[in-house]
C-alpha cells in the first residue's frame, strides 16, 4: 500500500483517485474470488463435495455448496424419484385337492417408484453404486431387481391370495421371513407388500429406497374365465334387475291404466245415470205438458161444446118457434080457406061444385078408367035394373073423388079465391124460419210437433 502510494507520488497522482481505484478493483474481485468457493445446487439434486482427508458433505438443492477448488472434490446426483414398469410372469404355488402341485401361470403389471436415501450414508451408497452407472444400466438393474423379487413372490402365493384385496389374510397368510409391521398396511396388496419386503435390503445396499409399488393388473385364464363368468353373472344380474324393474313398471303402467279405466267407466256410469236422470225430467216434463195440454183442450172442448150447445139451444128454439109460427100461419090460411070455399058453396051451391068437378075431370076421368077397367064388379040388384044402378053408383065415386078433390087442394097449401098481394107476402115471411148460422166444428187444437 506504502509502494502503491509511493508510485502515485511519483506519477504525480492524487491520493483520493488512488483510494478510489483501490475499491472499485475490491468490489470487482471479491465476488470472483466468493464465487469460486460457492456452487449452485439445483433444485432435484444432490452436490457432494468431498474435503482432503476423506470428509464428505452433501447439499441438496436449491442452494449453495461451499467448495474450495483446490482442497475439495464435487461431484452432483440427482434426487428424483425413479418410476420402473415391471411385467412380471411366473407361476404360483396352487395345489389341487390331492395335495399335488398345479400351478397356475399368471402375468402382474406394476409399477414401482423408488428414489436416494435421505441419510449421508445411504446417499454415499447411492452415488458409488448405483448412479455411477449409466442411465440404461441403472434402470436394467432396477427391473432385474424387482422382476426376480415379484417372480419369488408370485411363487409364494396361490392364485386366490393373488386377488384377494383382504389385510388381515394378508397378514395371517404371511410367511414368517416377511416382516410383520408390512403386512398391517391396508393400503397395500400382498404381493407388494412381499415384493417391498424382499427388495428393501437390496435397495438399501444401492442406497435407494421403495416409495411405493402399485399393482396394476394381476391376469390369468383363471381370472379371465372368472371375470368372464363374473361379467356374465353381472349380465345376467343386470338383465334380471332390468327386467325385474320394467315388470314394476309395466305393472305400474297396467295399475295406472285400470286406474284411468276405472276412472273413466265411474265416469261413463255417472254420465249414463246423469243422462237417464235428465230423461225422466225431460218425460215428466213432457207428460206435465201433455196433461196441461190436454187439459186446456179439454177446457177449450168444453168451452166449445158449451158454446155449440148454446147456440144449438139458441136455433133450435127459433127453428121450433118459426115451425109453430109457420104451421099457426098455415092452419090459419087453411082454415081461411076452408071458411072461403064454405062461403063459396054456400053462396054458389051446386053450381060451384059442378064447375070444379069439370075442372078436374080431364085430370081424375083416365086413373078412374084405368081403375074401372082393371076392376071386376059384381053387381047385384033386386029390381033388375043392374045396369043403372051400376052407373049410379060410379057416379057417386066420381062424385066422392071430385069433392075429395077438390077439399083435399085447400088443405094441401093450394087456396082458391083472390088474397091480396101483401097479405100473401106476409105471410111467406112469417112462415120461413129466420136463417141461422151453421155450428162451427170444434176440435182439439193441434198438438205441438205434429
Amino acid at each position: 500500500m506504502n509502494q502503491l502510494f509511493a508510485q502515485a507520488d511519483g506519477m504525480n497522482l492524487p491520493p483520493l483517485f488512488v483510494l478510489i481505484g483501490l475499491i472499485v478493483a475490491a468490489v470487482l474481485f471479491i465476488p470472483f474470488i466468493i464465487s469460486r468457493f460457492l456452487t449452485t445446487v439445483d433444485a432435484g439434486t444432490i452436490r457432494l463435495v468431498s474435503w482432503f482427508g476423506g470428509k464428505t458433505n452433501t447439499f441438496r438443492g436449491p442452494g449453495k455448496a461451499v467448495e474450495i477448488p483446490v482442497l475439495t472434490t464435487a461431484t452432483t446426483i440427482p434426487s428424483k424419484a425413479i418410476n420402473i414398469d415391471l411385467d412380471i410372469a411366473d407361476q404360483t404355488a396352487d395345489v389341487d385337492e390331492q395335495g399335488r402341485t398345479k400351478p397356475i401361470k399368471v402375468r402382474v403389471l406394476a409399477s414401482a417408484i423408488v428414489s436416494i436415501g435421505d441419510t449421508n450414508e445411504m446417499i454415499k451408497t447411492a452415488a458409488n453404486k448405483f448412479f455411477s452407472k449409466g442411465e440404461v444400466e441403472q434402470n436394467s438393474i432396477l427391473v432385474d431387481l424387482l422382476s426376480s423379487t415379484g417372480r419369488r413372490a408370485i411363487n409364494l402365493l396361490h392364485h386366490d391370495e393373488l386377488f384377494n384385496r383382504s389385510a388381515a389374510t394378508r397378514a395371517a397368510n404371511m410367511p414368517a421371513s416377511i416382516d410383520h409391521t408390512l403386512a398391517t398396511s391396508e393400503d397395500d396388496d400382498r404381493l407388494a407388500i412381499i415384493i417391498k419386503s424382499a427388495c428393501s435390503r437390496e435397495l438399501q445396499d444401492l442406497g435407494l429406497v421403495f416409495n411405493s409399488l402399485n399393482i396394476k393388473d394381476v391376469q390369468s385364464e383363471v381370472a379371465e374365465a372368472r371375470r368372464r363368468q363374473t361379467a356374465l353373472e353381472a349380465k345376467a344380474n343386470a338383465d334380471i334387475v332390468q327386467a325385474d324393474q320394467e315388470r314394476r313398471s309395466r305393472e305400474a303402467q297396467l295399475t295406472a291404466e285400470q286406474a284411468i279405466s276405472d276412472r273413466t267407466r265411474d265416469l261413463e256410469q255417472r254420465r249414463a245415470e246423469n243422462a237417464v236422470v235428465v230423461a225422466e225430467a225431460e218425460a215428466k216434463r213432457q207428460t206435465a205438458l201433455a196433461t196441461q195440454r190436454e187439459a186446456e183442450l179439454l177446457a177449450t172442448q168444453i168451452a166449445s161444446a158449451k158454446a155449440d150447445a148454446e147456440q144449438m139451444i139458441v136455433a133450435a128454439s127459433a127453428a121450433a118457434d118459426a115451425e109453430a109460427l109457420k104451421i099457426r100461419r098455415i092452419a090459419e090460411a087453411q082454415a081461411e080457406g076452408i071458411r072461403k070455399v064454405n062461403e063459396a058453396m054456400r053462396e054458389g051451391g051446386e053450381q060451384y061444385l059442378a064447375l070444379k068437378q069439370l075442372e078436374m075431370l080431364p085430370t081424375i076421368a083416365p086413373e078412374i078408367a084405368r081403375a074401372l077397367g082393371q076392376a071386376k064388379l059384381i053387381n047385384i040388384s033386386g029390381g033388375g035394373n043392374a045396369p043403372g044402378e051400376t052407373a049410379n053408383q060410379i057416379t057417386q065415386v066420381i062424385q066422392t073423388i071430385l069433392a075429395a078433390k077438390l077439399f083435399a087442394g085447400p088443405l094441401d097449401g093450394v087456396v082458391e079465391g083472390p088474397k091480396p098481394a101483401n097479405e100473401r107476402k106476409q105471410i111467406e115471411s112469417e112462415a120461413t124460419p129466420a136463417s141461422t148460422p151453421a155450428p162451427k166444428k170444434s176440435g182439439p187444437p193441434p198438438l205441438p210437433g205434429k
